[in-house]
Formats: structure tokens, C-alpha cells, sequence
């Protein structure tokens, strides 16, 4: 398979020979993957197959059991001489800082307001006061359409708004890399499209973003890159054209097989 190739001083995020592993369960296996600023990613792939394990290792909310990880060209991390690399707190807190997450169940904080809980981000991590975060706060909470429910706890929210919610808690931290772990896969089918209208639009801002999806279509159209994983190795790297329409791999057509169109 050939790999896209990136100008180096246009890379926003790169590993090297990733590994992870849960006990005797290999999840991933040598992933190389860089990241140029701007692009949009889309990941594809099986259950299992290690696209979920892949984004939490790209925040260190799962620590690799080997490999390097790199930020804007800086190493984060010391290496081990297990093949492993050792974390400071602090570093990990300012990685998690620039690399945002967003996940599949939103985990908001219930006792918080959708205001307090996109806050929190900027007044224990930024150091922000309570005025400039809560200022932040309700910016965010407006680009996601959600303005008026600022003072709303989560248990008063649909799921596409707590998602939204969760987006807005995301940019909060204005990071330089944004990861969606199947934003969509705990909503309702008719709530979908709330949460995929706000991330289109953040694409169309220059952002660069992660997306793991099994919605085809939209990956098809929001997406510059997609990758394909199968058992823990990018199988197919290519622009969603190549990948989605004309996959060089036998086991990428397999898995496309079972979507008779694409949709958005």
C-alpha cells in the first residue's frame, strides 16, 4: 500500500509505530499516521478493528504501549527502555489541552449547566477567571446553536444538544486538533443530523479533525483523507474518492459492500 505523503513542516500531530495492547489483546500494531494542519480525516473501519483505541492514544487518554507521539514537531514524552514512553502529568494535561476529544456518550457533568460544564475546561486547565471562561463559554455554546440553553443540565437536553454541548466544551479549549470518537452512534437517528450540521461547519472553518464514523456519506463529503483500518494496521490512506469509490484492498470492498449508498 503507498502511504500519503506530507510536507514536514506542514505536520500539526504524528505517531510513530504505535502500539497498544490489553493484556494478550493486540489492538493496534505499527501505526504510522501524520497529520497535516487542516486536514479532516475520516477513519473507517470494523468493530474492533481499533479506530476508537486509535483516537484515545492520540490524546494519551490510552497509553501507547509503544511508539512515539509528536505535537507541532515536539516529542511529548520520554522513551522507556521497555519500548514504552513515560508521561509527565503536566504534559499530558497541556497535550490534552491542544488535542480535543469529543466522545460517543458526552460525558457532561449532570450537576453542571451546559454553560458551567463548557467552563470547566478553560477555569481548571487554562487558569481562566470565571468572566473570561464564562465569556468563551457562551460563544462556543452559540456556534453550536445552543445559546439559549446555557443554564440547562444535561438531564433537560436531547442527546443531539448534549452532544453539541460536548463540541462546545471541545472548542472551549481552542485546540489544534479535534477528535470525534462516533459522535453520532449514542443519537437517536433523527438527531443526527444536528450533531453533523455543526461539524460540517466547523470543517469549513480550517479546523483539523479526527473522525471516526460509519456514516459513509458524510465522510465521503466532509472529508480530505480517509483511512481504513483492519486488525490494528491502516489497511487503505487515500482521498475519499480512491478509498471510498475505488479501494485498492479486497477487505476495504468487503466492508463497503454492506452500505448500499452512500448518505448525508
Amino acid at each position: 500500500m503507498t502511504m500519503a505523503t506530507t510536507p514536514t513542516d506542514d505536520i500539526v500531530l504524528r505517531v510513530e509505530d504505535l502500539h497498544k495492547s490489553f493484556g494478550d489483546n493486540t489492538v493496534l500494531t505499527g501505526i504510522d499516521l501524520s497529520v497535516r494542519r487542516g486536514e479532516r480525516i475520516a477513519i473507517l473501519g470494523s468493530s474492533g478493528s481499533g479506530k476508537s483505541t486509535l483516537l484515545r492514544c492520540l490524546n494519551v487518554l490510552e497509553m501507547p504501549s509503544k511508539g512515539r507521539l509528536f505535537l507541532d514537531g515536539e516529542a511529548i514524552g520520554k522513551p522507556a527502555s521497555n519500548g514504552a514512553t513515560r508521561y509527565r502529568e503536566a504534559e499530558l494535561n497541556r497535550l490534552r489541552a491542544r488535542v480535543g476529544m469529543v466522545f460517543q456518550q458526552f460525558n457532561l457533568f449532570p450537576h453542571m449547566t451546559a454553560l458551567e460544564n463548557v467552563m470547566e475546561g478553560p477555569l481548571s486547565v487554562l487558569g481562566h477567571s470565571r468572566a473570561e471562561a464564562a465569556e468563551r463559554a457562551r460563544r462556543h455554546l452559540a456556534q453550536v446553536g445552543l445559546a439559549e440553553k446555557a443554564d440547562s443540565h444535561p438531564a433537560r437536553l436531547s442527546g443531539g444538544q448534549q452532544q453539541r454541548v460536548a463540541i462546545a466544551r471541545a472548542l472551549a479549549m481552542d485546540p489544534e486538533v479535534l477528535l470525534f470518537d462516533e459522535p453520532t452512534s449514542s443519537l437517536d437517528p433523527e438527531l443526527v443530523g444536528e450533531v453533523l450540521s455543526v461539524i460540517r461547519d466547523l470543517s469549513e472553518e480550517g479546523r483539523t479533525m479526527l473522525l471516526v464514523t460509519h456514516e459513509l456519506g458524510f465522510a465521503y463529503h466532509f472529508a480530505t483523507r480517509v483511512l481504513f483500518l483492519h486488525e490494528g494496521r491502516i489497511l487503505e490512506d487515500g482521498p475519499p474518492e480512491q478509498v471510498l469509490k475505488n479501494p485498492r484492498e479486497e477487505r476495504t470492498r468487503r466492508f463497503l459492500d454492506r452500505f448500499t449508498a452512500f448518505r448525508i
